[in-house]
């Protein structure tokens, strides 16, 4: 199992009342986490791509922050988490220019994730008169196929749809290297598994919750991906699911730091927003909010294996038993409210204790797949 980082430019209210650059302080502090990222051993680091959502993900243009990252990172992998290639939010002309150029600019280390985008507040901002968020369904089926024809054939044919079209043109830049990067898709629902395993995609896990959600959507997953038509230049046989992670020196001081990060803030942020996420039982409305979380609900959330939580033995067990239920890839959802302190030595004991014991394969499994294709 490898292991990843993602990062969405979280700025909670409480940071800005108390530090007024509080926007631009989190969003360089996630840049260091990256690269720190990349020194520790991490294989993958997500960027999210979000609009309008207040407090929640200030990072919006992901590409930008990526295009930076490339410059100021050696190894690991940069992705796309997603880019939006709905029509009304970006052209997919231009989102098959901006994966190039990523591509580029870091040497072939680029990881195209897509996605419909997971909330009404957001997508349907950039789509006046619509009501319903499955109507982004068609727009994402009509486009995630042409993307590799931008790429690899010298002269896109063109291409008219039902919600864009393009006369012929050659898109430029091509990828870098051989073939082009890794196709993944966001699954907001467990039913989207499969439909990316048809298609040869890698899946970006957002949805699973815990180790018990796990095992069922990968084997839907692995049973559909065996038979993919897949989209691309190659199938990207790939699960990433992710899970908040504290680690310090003693359980004590982990389940410290978790008490004081805010969590139940940024669960009920998560809910406000991403109305298409199924609601677990007990998550109130907006702008009701959980509870704050107690030294026994830390421990509760541990043992319920709903997060990673302890000193870098706990952590290991804990990391897995994600390796067990079949993921390719653990993403950790940092910051969380944690101090920028704790976050870095979470990252630096993760990267010195527990990567090296699961991880052992030097080269990234979708350089492997890219380079068989």
């Amino acid at each position: 199992m490898e292991f990843g980082l993602f990062v969405q430019g979280y700025v909670p209210a409480a940071r800005a009342v108390t530090d007024p650059e509080a926007e631009h302080h989190a969003l360089m502090e996630e840049t260091e986490y990256v690269i720190q990222a990349d020194k520790s051993g991490f294989k993958y680091a997500w960027a999210s791509e979000h609009h309008f959502l207040e407090e929640y993900s200030h990072l919006s243009a992901n590409d930008v922050f990526l295009g930076y990252l490339a410059h100021a990172t050696e190894r690991i992998h940069l992705g796309s988490g997603i880019f939006n290639p709905l029509a009304p939010v970006n052209h997919p002309v231009k989102v098959a220019e901006k994966v190039a150029m990523l591509d580029h600019l870091s040497g072939g280390r680029f990881e195209f994730g897509s996605g419909r985008g997971a909330g009404s507040h957001e997508i349907l901002g950039f789509m006046p008169g619509v009501t319903d968020m499955n109507h982004t369904k068609e727009l994402w089926e009509e486009t995630i196929a042409e993307f590799p024809k931008m790429w690899l054939q010298d002269e896109y044919p063109g291409f008219k749809g039902k919600h864009w079209e393009l006369p012929p043109r050659k898109v430029l830049p091509k990828p870098y290297g051989k073939s082009h990067p890794a196709m993944w898709y966001a699954a907001g629902s467990p039913s989207s598994y499969a439909m990316a395993g048809k298609k040869g995609l890698g899946v970006l896990g957002f949805s699973v919750q815990k180790v018990a959600d796990m095992e069922w959507v990968v084997e839907s997953y692995k049973t559909a991906v065996k038979e993919a038509a897949a989209v691309g230049d190659f199938v990207n046989d790939n699960v990433m699911v992710t899970s908040t992670a504290i680690c310090a020196e003693t359980h004590k001081k982990a389940v410290e730091i978790a008490v004081g990060g805010g969590l139940n803030y940024l669960q009920s942020l998560l809910f406000r927003y991403h109305d298409t996420f199924p609601r677990p039982e007990g998550i109130p409305e907006w702008p009701e909010l959980l509870p704050e979380y107690t030294e026994e609900i830390i421990e509760l959330l541990i043992a319920e294996e709903l997060m990673i939580c302890g000193d870098p033995d706990e952590v290991l067990r804990q990391c897995k038993r994600w390796e067990q239920a079949g993921a390719d890839q653990l993403s950790f959802g940092l910051p969380i409210g944690v101090p920028y302190e704790d976050t870095m030595n979470t990252i630096k004991l993760i990267g010195e204790h527990v990567i090296p014991k699961i991880d052992t394969d030097p080269v990234h499994r979708t350089t492997r797949f890219r380079e068989g294709a």
